[in-house]
């Protein structure tokens, strides 16, 4: 099948804070779309300040899939995601609706559309025996192991990164193999649709940190008790902890760190707004590894015109 013959669809990517989500909403509201979320943190039920969900008002406005899945205490992979956005792509395309896959998760995207690597699936004994030793030892001992065991992952990762280092151990343990090793099996997969990668960047960066400032504060200040109740709320389930991929979210830990006090107030709004502008870089490093990204500056004042702008124009060569 060409390229040309195939459906399209359309990544709104970008780091935190770029407008993704208003750019959605714009295009849907011109053209017969769907949204299927592409952030590992929306999946969550209970989750909704802290990652900052698309409002009840906006979902109704427009359908959106992949967001309330699952439980915190659940997990979601790369390889589940690939799997369901597939099977949701191919559904919004025999409903006559443009498939708009919006977020921030890199990973999502990169696993969509290169395909999955040779790793085993997580194993719940395994990750919990690791978990503890790392509480015991320490991550940077973890690391170290890893270095002798993998040292090109570990040349890859920061001493301080537990859960890549803790799933780089695992996947040792399972296999027998170092990480490394595995991917470099991987083979790519070619995708049944045309996807139009629209990446929103800023063009200057200090614009973004100031939007990441904003959002967390926001964030800190919403009704009824914003994200730190939202957190105390979850922390009263009982079942959650910090070692789970879902209280590991950009901002949560922090809110849960400080009602374990930890440090005061003024403490966590600068170590939230410090790890949400780390999350931004992290996510504008893989994206500048996208060389066929289409790049719209999330800044500009027409930004969700622009990307209305391309999607018209990719429909219109079709």
């Amino acid at each position: 099948m060409t390229t040309a013959s195939k459906p399209l669809a359309i990544a709104i990517m970008g780091p935190t804070a770029s407008g993704k989500t208003a750019a959605a909403l714009e295009v849907a509201r011109h053209i017969p779309s769907e949204i299927i979320s592409v952030d590992s943190a929306l999946v969550y039920r209970g989750m909704d300040i802290g990652t900052a969900k698309p409002t009840a008002a906006e979902r109704a406005e427009v359908p959106h899939h992949l967001i309330d899945i699952l439980d915190p205490t659940e997990s979601y992979s790369a390889a589940q995601f690939r799997e369901d956005a597939l099977h949701l792509v191919a559904e919004i395309r025999q409903c006559g609706r443009l498939p708009l896959l919006v977020g921030g998760t890199m990973l999502y995207f990169k696993a969509l559309r290169e395909g999955l690597d040779a790793l085993p699936q997580a194993d719940a004994e395994v990750r919990e025996r690791l978990n503890a030793e790392a509480e015991r030892i320490g991550i940077p001992a973890m690391h170290a192991r890893l270095a002798s065991l993998d040292p090109v992952t570990a040349a890859r990762l920061k001493p301080n990164d537990a859960q890549r280092i803790q799933r780089a151990l695992e996947i040792i343990e399972l296999t027998g193999k170092p990480m490394s090793e595995l991917l470099a099996k991987t083979t790519k997969t070619e995708l049944p649709f045309t996807l139009l990668p629209l990446s929103l960047e800023p063009s200057d960066r200090s614009v973004l940190h100031a939007r990441c400032a904003a959002r967390f504060d926001a964030m800190l200040d919403a009704p009824d008790g914003g994200l730190l109740k939202e957190v105390q709320a979850l922390r009263a389930r009982g079942d959650l902890h910090l070692r789970l991929p879902s209280m590991r979210c950009v901002g949560y830990r922090q809110a849960w760190e400080y009602l374990d006090g930890e440090y005061d107030l003024p403490t966590l709004r600068e170590k939230g707004i410090a790890a949400t502008r780390q999350l931004a870089k992290r996510q504008l490093t893989w994206l500048r590894a996208m060389p066929d990204r289409i790049v719209i500056d999330c800044i500009a004042s027409d930004a969700t015109e622009q990307v209305l702008s391309q999607v018209r124009r990719a429909l219109d060569q079709r």
